[in-house]
């Protein structure tokens, strides 16, 4: 029952070269990167919308669900890149759940502002354009880590 225990293989901690060297072959994902390619989904879906559809309202519609996206995500990439965010562990891990939380309140303030917004620009809001748009934007942070390089070893010497 307690045989498996024996064939792990044995875990030892890194020394700060070999931590470096783990780090340099294996960056982290830049937030910055996914939310200019969320940016670029959605100025293509808009054009794709206006295309299709040739109605100016669900273009608008559909940005506005996209930057419903963006938005909030350049503001949490803002708030994980700050200094104060990066000191230590602890305040790492405070101001990921401090952000997060920004992030979904952003979202949700401007999804509820979403009809004034288009009364705003003198178009009616389609809801499903705006529903499109804020999925299709959102499925950009899965494309983001599907693309990220895969994690490569360290060789040992």
């Amino acid at each position: 029952m307690f045989d498996d225990f024996d064939s792990r293989p044995e875990i030892r901690t890194l020394n700060k070269e070999e931590a470096a060297v783990v780090r340099a072959l294996n960056p982290p994902l830049n937030p910055w990167r996914v939310v200019g390619w969320q940016v670029v989904v959605v100025l293509a879906s808009m054009l794709l919308a206006l295309v299709l559809t040739k109605k100016m309202a669900v273009m608008y519609s559909l940005a506005w669900g996209g930057l419903c996206v963006v938005v909030p995500a350049a503001v949490f990439a803002r708030g994980l890149m700050s200094k104060a965010a990066l000191v230590n562990a602890g305040s790492a891990t405070a101001g990921f759940f401090l952000w997060e939380v920004v992030k979904i309140g952003l979202t949700l303030a401007m999804l509820f502002a979403a009809p004034r917004v288009m009364q705003i620009v003198g178009q009616d809001l389609s809801w499903l354009a705006m529903l499109v748009g804020l999925v299709v934007t959102m499925k950009v942070y899965w494309l983001a880590l599907l693309c990220k390089p895969a994690v490569r070893q360290a060789t040992h010497n």
